[in-house]
């Protein structure tokens, strides 16, 4: 399940609600899913139904962070805050990865001394019927995640996505792991705990790694760069186009460049150039923030 996909930019207004949206979603579909698992780890006694249990657990507490963060991030830009608020989306993907990256080590420890102290797993069918739910519902938010994935980019989104994909195989290892312990094998769900564990943990370095790039203003991908570059080159009387730099701030794109121009233009003929090229760049990115300088062809730098 690829949750990278190249974004179809909505509205702004559209953006906001969608986002709105899918946070509430996901607070409410964790919330349920902590419930019944609450329940079905009581009755069974399961490592592996604990593991989903407390991973649905640090999903409420991603959420609720992805929620506030994804308010912020659409408070428009003030005085102190000239870029917007963006970057509090990428903040609230590097505190999911703390949330998991927790879960996954007291879900080993948990494992760990079931292996040392081994005990049977009980009613197993309650826990297959919580975790069937599970995966339905889970199935029902990464869908509508995914939609507004492709239409806003956001990495808040992207990360809680990336976490409930991780639900899914979670709660398909733990269907596992009851069935063996509902056929006599229970010594087998401590070692699907760790591995789950594993998994989890492993999840959590990809989310941390995506938001530390976006604090970091990592540039965009090459190629839409490269796209870019196109877009200003193809406005007439551009010269050439160098030292374009780029990074993202929540859904909005940050883009400073430089174009190069015949060296005795008129400076309002200049002007019209670079607002051409504004214009341009903006219909195929139109939530973006964009900066033009004009250099004289004859001192450019081809970048």
């Amino acid at each position: 399940m690829s949750l990278a996909a190249k974004p179809r930019r909505a509205s702004p207004d559209a953006v906001a609600r969608l986002l709105r949206l899918a946070t509430y979603a996901s607070v409410a579909t964790a919330s349920i899913l902590i419930l019944a698992k609450l329940v079905a780890s009581l009755v069974t006694g399961s490592i592996s139904v604990l593991a989903s249990l407390i991973d649905s657990t640090m999903d409420v507490g991603a959420s609720f962070i992805n929620l506030l963060a994804v308010r912020w991030s659409l408070m428009p830009p003030d005085e102190e805050h000239r870029f917007g608020h963006g970057k509090a989306q990428a903040l609230a993907a590097l505190g999911q990865a703390t949330f998991i990256s927790g879960s996954a080590l007291f879900l080993a420890l948990q494992a760990f001394d079931r292996l040392l102290h081994p005990q049977p797993v009980e009613d197993v069918g309650v826990g297959i019927a919580v975790i069937l739910l599970a995966i339905l519902l889970t199935l029902g938010l990464l869908t509508f995640q995914r939609q507004v994935i492709r239409q806003t980019g956001s990495p808040a989104i992207r990360a809680d996505a990336l976490h409930y994909a991780t639900d899914l195989a979670t709660n398909a290892a733990t269907l596992v792991a009851l069935w063996m312990a509902w056929a006599g094998w229970s010594g087998f769900d401590p070692i699907f705990g760790l591995g789950l564990g594993a998994y989890i943990l492993y999840s959590a370095v990809q989310i941390g790694r995506e938001a530390i790039q976006l604090l970091m203003d990592h540039e965009l991908p090459q190629e839409q760069r490269q796209r870019i570059i196109e877009l200003a080159r193809s406005v007439p009387m551009v010269r050439g186009v160098h030292d374009l730099r780029t990074r993202q701030s929540g859904q909005s794109l940050i883009i400073q460049l430089h174009l190069e121009l015949d060296d005795k233009l008129p400076l309002i003929t200049a002007h019209r150039i670079a607002t051409d090229v504004e214009i341009q760049i903006r219909a195929h990115y139109p939530d973006s923030d964009i900066i033009i300088h004009q250099d004289p062809a004859s001192l450019g730098i081809e970048g």
